[in-house]
């Protein structure tokens, strides 16, 4: 793999070694992104440092884009000839000009055949000065950003045209149907729809149909935020054009829908819509699943978990059979858990078999199937396949039922290392969940490892992030003993251009790792409760999962108020 000139000067002084970059560079080329990007994203290096890294080498000097003007400054650099394309595709921005040369700011100035490009193009000299790629990118969605192109649109259909549609005209025909979703602003809107949900970073798009309204929402960081309100005109019209795309029945509208939409946003990287399609009252509801391959951490170490936490987690992986159970409610991370474990357990000399519902992801070297209950191919059938299929390690998406229960506990006793998740509030509740399900508490006990339940809490924005005072009180009716107030400063995020003003920038997991020692067995065996179970474990250190939220209030990660959002008190 070809080396970029930026890693070569990282290598040569000595800011990070082979192995990383190799790995860097391998991610960067499969997630379609910058070296500075993904070196930021593993969290190897901070963009501030690393922007003043890359300032220092290169001898030019580093400014906050975010302070000037960037349109305006364009106009005074007068290069009419480079189009905001160009500026996109380069990832260079003109912001001055003195004489013959033009002051191009960029994030990567060892990129030479971006700048002889702007030099050709301007017919001028370049003069370099050092941004965070961050700014730049922002910068560059403001010049040729999805939100002005979706006002313009709007604005184009009469976006403020509330109408109340009659009945006749929803039972529009599937050609009428297919006719309209053709039409300039529908497919416009709807890419736009797409590009703009990529580019805020949200993990579902709900378009819903209302009485006197059609509502699109996103959510981000585990929140939703409305976004817009498409004139209700467009409703079937939008709908039928995601239906078109996800290869679903446009004509049917009585009964759900699912499908999926492979959307390319460069040769490099792509991004899956999982696409929902459900009957309501007033029309059909959109819900997609943004799946975002470039988006998943898989590095263990960076997904939250505290260091003790962590080595039990790894332990329990690595060992040659037993069951390991990931709970929470919807959202919360179990599929990222549990994909982050089989990629560090996937090996030449392992096979590992997983069945889900869907397949979010695909990896090479791991058997993955798409359960799919219509033909018969549900969770117990695909895991007696499985059985014979020689397999080192199986992963269950979710256990629903008894019989998927019960083969994932005769695997976890027959020599088979089993990953899988269940819907429960906390680890020790998993126990009694089992038995609930009818698995006789005997076996239960025996083939569970570790159980671990997590939570996603929206990270404090490190942009805005700021000390906030909070009563005492208030921190004791949190969880928080007397001894802990003042050894700590809460933080809480003030809200930018960078967080989109909500203070919150990303999420981070909060964890409840369980390891089964010989006393949980023997409570298990012995039929004890979630509440007794809950007891013997924080006995043995087992943190409930406040504790691990105001860990995280502790360190800063996350907010007071995000914690009591996301978890219970004890």
């Amino acid at each position: 793999m070809k080396r970029s000139r930026l890693g070569d000067i990282l290598l040569r002084k000595k800011a990070i070694s082979e192995e990383q970059l190799r790995m860097v560079m391998r991610e960067m080329k499969m997630n379609g992104v910058s070296l500075i990007s993904e070196l930021v994203r593993q969290e190897i290096f901070d963009e501030k440092v690393l922007t003043q890294f890359i300032g220092k080498s290169f001898g030019r000097p580093v400014i906050d884009l975010s302070k000037i003007n960037v349109a305006e400054h364009i106009k005074k650099a007068n290069v009419s000839r480079i189009s905001t394309e160009m500026m996109q595709e380069k990832k260079a921005i003109p912001i001055g000009r003195k004489g013959n040369t033009i002051t191009l700011a960029v994030a990567d100035p060892y990129d030479i055949d971006a700048l002889d490009a702007m030099s050709f193009m301007s017919g001028a000299q370049v003069d370099v000065v050092i941004v965070a790629e961050s700014q730049l990118l922002e910068a560059l969605d403001e010049l040729t950003g999805a939100g002005q192109q979706i006002e313009d649109v709007m604005s184009s259909i009469g976006a403020d045209e509330i109408e109340v549609v009659e009945a006749e005209e929803s039972n529009l025909d599937s050609v009428s149907l297919a006719a309209a979703t053709e039409e300039a602003p529908v497919v416009k809107l709807v890419n736009l729809i797409f590009l703009d949900a990529v580019k805020r970073g949200a993990s579902d798009i709900h378009i819903e149909p209302y009485e006197k309204t059609l509502r699109v929402r996103y959510r981000v960081d585990g929140v939703l935020q409305e976004i817009m309100r498409p004139p209700m005109k467009m409703r079937d019209a939008m709908v039928s054009r995601i239906k078109i795309q996800a290869r679903l029945n446009i004509a049917e509208r009585r009964i759900p829908q699912d499908g999926r939409i492979k959307l390319r946003l460069s040769k490099a990287k792509s991004v899956d819509f999982r696409v929902s399609i459900l009957p309501t009252l007033f029309g059909e509801k959109v819900v997609m699943r943004l799946l975002d391959q470039s988006n998943l951490q898989l590095d263990m170490t960076k997904l939250g978990y505290e260091e003790a936490d962590l080595k039990n987690f790894q332990q329990q992986i690595h060992q040659p059979y037993g069951m390991v159970l990931v709970t929470g409610p919807t959202g919360s991370g179990k599929t990222v858990s549990l994909y982050s474990a089989v990629a560090e357990l996937n090996q030449p000399g392992v096979n590992i078999c997983t069945a889900e519902d869907p397949v979010e992801f695909n990896f090479m070297g791991i058997n993955q199937v798409n359960v799919n209950p219509a033909v018969g191919m549900d969770f117990p059938a695909a895991l007696k396949s499985f059985l014979r299929q020689d397999p080192d390690i199986i992963l269950i998406g979710e256990i629903r039922d008894y019989d998927t229960a019960a083969i994932g506990i005769k695997a976890a006793l027959t020599g088979h290392l089993v990953l899988a998740t269940l819907h429960t509030n906390d680890a020790p509740s998993t126990m009694t969940r089992m038995i609930n399900m009818g698995i006789e508490s005997f076996l239960v006990g025996s083939a569970v490892n570790l159980v671990t339940a997590q939570r996603l809490g929206r990270r404090t924005c490190k942009a805005c992030s700021a000390p906030i005072d909070i009563p005492k009180q208030a921190l004791i009716d949190a969880g928080f003993s007397e001894s802990d107030i003042g050894t700590f400063q809460p933080m809480q995020g003030k809200g930018c251009k960078v967080c989109n003003g909500t203070g919150y920038k990303g999420r981070v997991g909060i964890y409840q790792v369980m390891p089964v020692s010989d006393e949980i067995r023997d409570a298990v065996y012995a039929g004890k409760n979630s509440d007794e179970l809950n007891a013997i474990a924080v006995s043995q250190g087992v943190k409930t999962l406040r504790m691990a939220a105001l860990n995280k209030v502790k360190d800063g990660s996350i907010s007071l108020e995000e914690c009591l959002r996301v978890t219970v008190g004890d």
